[in-house]
């Protein structure tokens, strides 16, 4: 399970959202073997005054990749690799202007169809 949360500027990002879920979901599906049809993706855009970057241009993206726990430093780092190989070509974007963090929680902390996750059978794998 991955859930991603992106944050970026409204003005500049508005009408960009599919493009970018679609080069993440490469990513994941790439570096974590999830399946394409495991696609939990949200989009904060703010307005420029809700988003004070004073180092980074008005592109600046956040990503937060909220996950189960398990997956080894390697597969952490290969995802981290991954986005920037790809993410920044595919939006014409600098590296500095993204940012990439992954949140970790254990199975029992997350409530999947009506179970603790934890209790759920997986058709992927998180231990990587």
């Amino acid at each position: 399970m991955a859930q991603i949360k992106v944050y970026g500027r409204r003005d500049v990002w508005a009408g960009k959202q599919r493009r970018i879920s679609d080069l993440l979901q490469e990513c994941l599906e790439s570096a974590w073997r999830l399946p394409s049809d495991k696609r939990f993706h949200r989009f904060l855009l703010l307005d420029p005054e809700d988003m004070i970057c004073p180092q980074r241009s008005d592109r600046y993206l956040i990503i937060e990749v909220l996950c189960f726990t398990g997956r080894s430093d390697d597969a952490k780092r290969e995802l981290i690799r991954t986005v920037y190989e790809r993410l920044a070509p595919g939006l014409d974007l600098p590296v500095d202007d993204i940012e990439l963090a992954i949140v970790e929680m254990p199975k029992a902390n997350w409530g999947i169809r009506g179970v603790p996750a934890d209790e759920l059978s997986l058709s992927y794998p998180v231990n990587l």
